[in-house]
């Protein structure tokens, strides 16, 4: 074979392997603990392990999974880093199953959105988007259930506000008053998923040199939604909820990536 024959086969012989190696699929090995912990957050997650529940001991563990304990332990460690089991000692000790709180999933949720907002992954734009998808539908909701006493704290909630002087505080009676309705809706997803942005927003990008005329219109607009939840008037509710989240785009800071809809 001359050398331009020898040159010429070289690339063709690569081709078929690229070929071959883009055949195969294939998972990439994970270790040991890892896919112990894995199968058994699977479990966890489809509720064939409920939480209260006793884990088996780490040597059957170990005998379960064919593994050694140190594995197990590793395993054990790395679900509860993230608050998925915990340890009990003594003799009615043990590894349970957590039951998770619903500040804890918020608090998560918090850090969370925290650490990837003002950046390419969230941005103010988006997280105004995604408080307006939950809290309209939150306020439709609070409409058909809210109770007199979830009223009465809407009340107090619009009063003190009126009477707040300072940023921060305004700020806070006006989260109080949408809480409540979060409240009123009487689903706690909507709840556990809406106060994280809450707080990211007011934390990080709430405009310190908003109107004091904003805050005039936001006190009206909350007692527009407010008789709107007191009639049971679900549409009304919504709609006023909605053009209240429109206007209240103006108090955060721009980050640039609004777009002309926005």
């Amino acid at each position: 074979m001359t050398k331009d024959a020898i040159s010429a086969a070289v690339p063709l012989r690569r081709s078929a392997d690229d070929r071959s190696a883009e055949a195969l699929t294939v998972s990439r090995v994970r270790p040991a603990y890892q896919q112990v912990a894995d199968q058994l957050l699977a479990r966890i997650l489809d509720g064939s392990l409920a939480a209260g529940d006793r884990l088996p001991s780490e040597t059957e563990l170990s005998s379960i999974f064919g593994v050694s304990r140190s594995t197990v332990r590793e395993a054990l460690r790395a679900l509860a880093s993230r608050d998925l089991v915990e340890t009990a000692r003594g003799t009615t000790g043990g590894t349970f199953v957590r039951r998770v709180e619903q500040g804890q999933v918020s608090d998560y949720l918090e850090t969370s959105l925290g650490l990837m907002s003002g950046s390419d992954d969230i941005t103010v734009t988006q997280m105004l988007e995604a408080r307006e998808v939950l809290e309209v539908p939150a306020a439709r909701l609070a409409a058909e259930r809210r109770h007199e006493q979830h009223l009465e704290a809407m009340r107090e909630a619009v009063d003190r506000e009126k009477l707040t002087r300072g940023r921060g505080l305004r700020f806070q009676e006006h989260r109080n008053f949408h809480g409540i309705i979060l409240q009123s809706s009487a689903n706690p997803l909507l709840e556990i998923m809406t106060e994280p942005l809450f707080r990211v927003l007011q934390t990080k990008f709430l405009n310190p040199d908003v109107d004091p005329r904003v805050w005039r219109s936001v006190d009206h607009d909350h007692e527009t939604i407010l008789e709107a939840i007191t009639d049971q008037d679900a549409d009304a509710a919504a709609s006023a909820m909605h053009d209240h989240l429109t206007r209240l785009r103006e108090t955060y800071l721009d980050d640039g990536t609004a777009d002309a809809n926005s």
